[in-house]
């Protein structure tokens, strides 16, 4: 086991590589940030200055060896729009973002694996018809355009709710379920498959035959054979949760890192987005690593050399 982590890990640092290389260079495709920040009537001088300050005035394969030798010390420069680390600007709204996402995935896990348990169980019936019309309706529908329609329909006829901000829970109502409708979808097609898949297995007839009831057959036999794909469609969707999260929190203003890269995509603000971009993704391949790790609890069948 110790082994597999380790190799795991060294196989991460070239994904890693890439991503932060590939995000340096599309940024600075974008503009400069001093055309963004400064006045058009600025001097030249004051420009120059500006972009020796933030250093932008190096060689773009300076700047890049300078942002990952300082990132490798947790360093990832100051902000050009707060002239605050960076670091210190993500960790202030890393909380508002983790509890929108892990709510958005308790939603989605604790309705969708049991809608599709039942859909399953339910197969060929209008109950299986109709949740599976919902779920692919869940799929297909924006993000952006759910946030908006639940603020015209629900916030703000109604009023139970408020239409953005982050405060009591009301604020995390609608954009949780925004968040994660279209996870909650995916999950209860992907269960609905999985439990039909191992339906057919000889042993959940020999189980039955065996007089076992049917709550039984299911949680002891049916459902921890079905959750290998069940957990890696999971896992997989946590990069789709954060990624969402940066349209939900636009929607709801919520003061979270999604909302955080927007501002700094628009103004061109390069270290935010960088030491976003790098965080997330570290985040997302280390969710990825546990759900590998989780395959041998469900199915000791599995080893890791």
């Amino acid at each position: 086991m110790a082994t597999y982590i380790v190799r795991r890990i060294v196989q991460l640092i070239p994904v890693l590589v890439g991503i932060t290389l590939v995000t340096f260079v599309l940024v600075r495709l974008t503009g400069d940030p001093a055309v963004i920040m400064l006045p058009p009537d600025t001097p030249e001088e004051v420009v120059q200055e500006f972009r020796r300050e933030f250093g932008l005035d190096q060689p773009l394969h300076i700047q890049y060896l300078r942002f990952i030798g300082r990132a490798l010390h947790g360093d990832f420069g100051d902000s050009i729009r707060y002239k605050e680390p960076v670091l210190k600007l993500f960790l202030e709204r890393l909380p508002a973002t983790l509890e929108l996402a892990i709510t958005s995935m308790i939603l989605a896990i604790s309705i969708g694996v049991p809608v599709g348990i039942l859909i399953a169980v339910k197969h060929n019936t209008w109950i299986d018809n109709c949740l599976r019309f919902v779920a692919l309706f869940g799929q297909a529908i924006p993000g952006f355009y759910l946030g908006l329609m639940l603020i015209l329909l629900v916030a703000v006829p109604v009023r139970l709710v408020p239409t953005g901000g982050r405060g009591t829970w009301r604020h995390l109502i609608l954009p949780s379920i925004t968040l994660s409708t279209y996870l909650m979808a995916l999950v209860a097609r992907f269960t609905r498959g999985a439990v039909l898949d191992v339906l057919n297995q000889d042993y959940i007839r020999t189980a039955r035959a065996k007089g076992l009831s049917q709550v039984n057959v299911l949680w002891r036999h049916i459902m921890k054979n079905a959750m290998i794909p069940i957990i890696t469609i999971i896992g997989l969707q946590v990069g789709a949760v954060l990624s969402g999260a940066v349209i939900t929190e636009t929607v709801f203003a919520w003061p979270g890192i999604g909302r955080l890269m927007v501002q700094a995509i628009s103004t061109r603000d390069f270290p935010v987005v960088q030491a976003t971009v790098m965080i997330v993704a570290l985040i997302f391949v280390t969710v990825n690593l546990l759900v590998d790790l989780a395959y041998a609890w469900f199915d000791p069948r599995i080893k890791y050399g």
